[in-house]
């Protein structure tokens, strides 16, 4: 498909339009990225002086025209773009007519690097574009564009608030352009959702689109040929209005998608899968709970050990002796030992690896799973088998059903299945040749619209947790004092809570962002921009979301960030320093992280971490930066050496996939 033209529904790309490779073409495709993603370079970061010219002279002709005159042109427009594509004369113009109709609705005239951003989006790039310089709009004018030119567009964002924000904040913006826009976010009916989908731009969460796409899924039965899809239709019409609602796939196809935060979705959560569950068997809540007491009775080593690589406690020969003892002349599921010893492997695990305020919190009577990542609520997510109600068990709730799969894919597969793929994100350039492997999309770096202002206060690295959150109160206090707000970005929720009810007993004002606050996310990281306001929050949450600096601030030397962890990647850490210093604000960032942080624990002997601890020195009892730095570093490139090796797995699973499902004739 030429890049001039823009992926759209109807004929020419069948009723239900996506990309889906398979045997060799699946094979040649993902060679052709690997050499493209190991030798390319990111382009240059101007528009093309074709599409400059025509986007000069179209904003000087627009800027006269009145209301009536505006809309003849966007129909004009519209026709041209439906005709020609994104050539250099047409893109250039539309790009003017939407920065012309943002400039009217929203009082906002786009910067030429929001412009160039959309540029790029429409052209299937991903965007390197700084933390407040301007994304969501950047991406509202490439929706726009592509609209017109009569794509369904798909726009996803973080959390649902942030999905009902833009849509409400946006949509006076799509309408002057006679553009219909509208949201899907959790808890709406089915119907809604089908109707929503109809619009020319939806806003929603990676979670809502996903869930459907595998809806249709399982209502196409696993086919996707148009014939097909028309003989479904005609069959489900003969068996009355409700077959026929129930045997109509909601989307109209994987057309074009712009993702905001793209790393988030594309990389650090590309292999989570999305699973539609169904209830396997009625749940016998007394063999579970006779289970968990059983595990409680077993002792590591004699019983049990674990697996690190699979995250599992599993029973020795001897804890299967006892557990068969256990169990005899028990019925139900617990009636043939393997299965109990199934159960209780479960149990264990719940019991000694899951954490409350880790891996899940508890909200409302209910179990509810932390992304690791984020640090947000999973919401809708939960485990499979019998890991969930075993966990509930040991909170005290009620157990829920165990489920098995009945539709499942994970964001890598998904993904490339559009015809058309954009997005942006603040820290994409150290993974564009994984990128551009995984999606075919290449990255582009976006320049700042101003020069950056934010300076680096280094990095200090204490021999422990305590002596961790005694430095970071001490930077705290001594930000905060002098008028500057300060955000502070923890691990987990329960190191969110252990900092807060630490600067709390010293009278440090502050309030807390973690996953256990979801609902109120973006207030509350709006307020982080409040001179002498201090905001603890977890990993990077409140991300897609502002922070303004008021008046007082900013004079101040504006927001302190200090990041309190390494993550798992680098790029995860340059979106937390990101909020400081925002489109030319002025700001600040440190590091101060601790010698038994995790990412050590899961890459160095706890041997070594024990001498290197004793080279601490001073009253903080800090390590010397030479010996530190280099833990760190290493520990964090071997972590995003396997998150990527897991990543390159699953991709060469799914291409055998492809080849055995061509070669069989059959479909995913």
């Amino acid at each position: 498909m030429s890049h001039a033209a823009l992926p759209s529904r109807g004929l020419a790309f069948g009723e239900y339009p996506q990309r889906v490779g398979a045997g060799d073409a699946a094979a040649f495709e993902g060679a052709r990225r690997w050499v493209f993603s190991h030798f390319a370079r990111p382009t240059a970061a101007r528009l093309p002086d074709g599409v400059a010219q025509s986007l000069g002279a179209a904003r000087k002709r627009l800027r006269g025209l009145d209301a009536a005159m505006f809309k003849c042109e966007t129909d004009t427009l519209r026709q041209r773009l439906r005709r020609h594509g994104l050539d250099a004369e047409t893109a250039g113009a539309a790009l003017a007519l939407a920065g012309e109709a943002m400039a009217r609705t929203l009082g906002k005239t786009p910067y030429d690097t929001q412009t160039h951003a959309a540029w790029l989006m429409l052209n299937g790039r991903l965007v390197e574009m700084a933390t407040g310089e301007g994304k969501t709009l950047a991406t509202a004018l490439a929706a726009a564009v592509a609209a017109l030119g009569g794509a369904p567009v798909h726009v996803l964002t973080a959390n649902d608030y942030l999905v009902r924000r833009d849509r409400q904040d946006l949509e006076p913006f799509y309408a002057t352009l006679s553009l219909s826009c509208d949201c899907i976010t959790g808890g709406m009916a089915a119907g809604a959702h089908a109707q929503a989908w109809q619009r020319d731009i939806v806003y929603t969460t990676a979670r809502e689109l996903v869930f459907d796409y595998l809806r249709d899924h399982l209502v196409l039965r696993g086919e996707r040929d148009a014939r097909v899809l028309r003989a479904h239709a005609i069959a489900a019409a003969d068996e009355g209005a409700a077959g026929t609602a129930a045997a109509t796939p909601a989307l109209p196809g994987l057309c074009l998608c712009f993702i905001d935060e793209a790393d988030s979705l594309l990389l650090d959560e590309a292999v989570v899968p999305l699973i539609i569950s169904a209830p396997t068997q009625a749940l016998d809540a007394d063999a579970y709970r006779r289970a968990y007491e059983i595990s409680c009775t077993l002792q590591r080593e004699r019983d049990y050990t674990l697996v690190p690589a699979r995250r599992a406690l599993v029973l020795t020969d001897a804890g299967r002796g006892r557990v068969s003892a256990a169990v005899e002349g028990a019925g139900g599921v617990l009636a043939p030992a393997r299965r109990a010893c199934e159960l209780i492997e479960a149990a264990l695990a719940a019991r000694l690896l899951y954490r409350r305020d880790r891996e899940y919190a508890v909200a409302g009577g209910k179990l509810q799973l932390i992304d690791e990542l984020t640090g947000r609520i999973a919401e809708g997510r939960q485990w499979q088998g019998a890991l969930q109600p075993m966990v509930e068990l040991k909170e005290g709730l009620a157990p829920s059903l165990p489920t098995a799969t009945a539709a499942q894919i994970t964001y890598q597969r998904f993904f490339p299945r559009y015809l058309r793929l954009g997005g942006m994100s603040g820290s994409l350039l150290e993974s564009r040749h994984e990128l551009r492997l995984l999606y075919g999309a290449p990255v582009v770096r976006v320049p700042l619209a101003k020069p950056s202002r934010r300076r680096w206060l280094g990095l200090s690295v204490c021999v422990d947790a305590a002596h961790k959150w005694s430095a970071v109160l001490h930077s705290v206090r001594k930000h905060a004092g002098a008028g500057r707000p300060v955000l502070v970005g923890t691990d987990s929720v329960a190191d969110s809570a252990q900092l807060s009810a630490l600067l709390q007993s010293h009278g440090v004002r502050h309030q807390l962002l973690n996953a256990t606050q979801d609902a109120a996310e973006a207030e509350r990281i709006a307020l982080a921009g409040t001179a002498a306001m201090v905001t603890v929050a977890t990993n990077i949450a409140g991300r897609g979301t502002d922070i303004r600096l008021d008046a007082a601030a900013a004079v101040n030397g504006g927001l302190h960030v200090i990041a309190t962890m390494r993550n798992r990647s680098r790029r995860i850490d340059r979106q937390l320093i990101g909020r400081a210093a925002r489109n030319g604000d002025p700001g600040s960032a440190e590091a101060v992280l601790a010698l038994d942080d995790a990412l050590l624990a899961r890459v160095w002997p706890a041997a070594l971490l024990r001498a290197v601890a004793a080279c601490a020195h001073g009253p903080r009892h800090e390590l010397p930066m030479w010996l530190a730095r280099p833990l760190f570093t290493v520990a964090q490139r071997v972590t995003e050496w396997r998150d990527r090796g897991q990543r390159r797995d699953l991709r060469h699973a799914d291409q055998r996939a492809a080849e055995l499902y061509g070669f069989s004739g059959g479909t995913e």
